[in-house]
């Protein structure tokens, strides 16, 4: 069995797949994975891989050092089973290339678009040669949500708990339906510039947020919020014998 590791931003993931199918998935914090040990007791693990869009803590690190088999720390030398055409790979998130890995390895040879809505919104792009051409990355809802807080004098810190109207019948209403819509709107503009040049474009939703957008965006789209972990384990999958 493999183990996957994908540390984010605001907290980790951890997941047990069975070759390519993915048996359980645990969360954690980023800060220490406390979920190892009753992982290590239920599964018998061959091999693994640790991704992380942090520097790692010094807890993390002496607990992968600890496992009792091989741990693949995906890096920029990584061999990877797609072209990465990217500019700056050392600058790519982890997360960003598994999960574009992840949908080309369910839709092969296809021009897919990738939307992770996590703490920042991601899009990413691989096209039917099988080429990552790059992607684009803005604010996340609760950072939207933070900066029209901070960045002025009364607008109140809220998230999207709450009435939804069209227009804003309040400035609460205001703010939510202003970030939301607006990022709704932002995906909707980047499928629909995407298919003048790809009209066979294939979309994944994922990210902790990807629920949140689903069922607005008046678009065929699969949403798929264990892409990453999916990508992670065919990085492994493919590097096997390597480690």
């Amino acid at each position: 069995m493999n183990l996957i590791i994908d540390i984010g931003n605001t907290a980790a993931k951890v997941a047990i797949f069975n070759n390519n199918s993915l048996v359980e998935v645990f969360r954690s914090s980023n800060q220490y994975l406390d979920c190892l040990p009753e992982i290590l007791c239920r599964f018998r693990i061959n091999k693994g891989i640790l991704a992380s869009v942090i520097d790692i803590t010094k807890d993390v690190s002496e607990q992968i050092n600890a496992l009792p088999f091989p741990i693949l720390r995906l890096s920029p030398e990584t061999p990877i089973p797609i072209e990465n055409l990217y500019h700056t790979p050392e600058t790519l998130g982890n997360d960003r290339l598994a999960a574009v890995i992840g949908a080309n390895e369910i839709y092969p040879k296809k021009d897919i678009l990738v939307i992770d809505a996590g703490t920042a919104i991601t899009y990413d792009f691989i096209d039917a040669k099988e080429r990552y051409l790059g992607g684009n990355i803005s604010p996340g809802k609760k950072m939207r949500f933070k900066a029209l807080h901070e960045f002025t004098g009364k607008l109140p810190l809220i998230d999207e708990e709450g009435i939804r109207t069209p227009l804003g019948v309040n400035t609460e209403s205001a703010i939510r339906e202003g970030v939301i819509k607006g990022i709704e709107f932002e995906m909707e503009g980047y499928i629909n510039s995407l298919k003048i040049s790809y009209p066979k474009l294939l979309v994944f939703l994922t990210g902790g947020d990807a629920n949140l957008f689903e069922t607005n965006l008046n678009k065929s789209i699969f949403v798929d919020t264990f892409l990453v972990l999916k990508g992670l384990n065919r990085i492994l999958n493919y590097n096997n014998s390597n480690i």
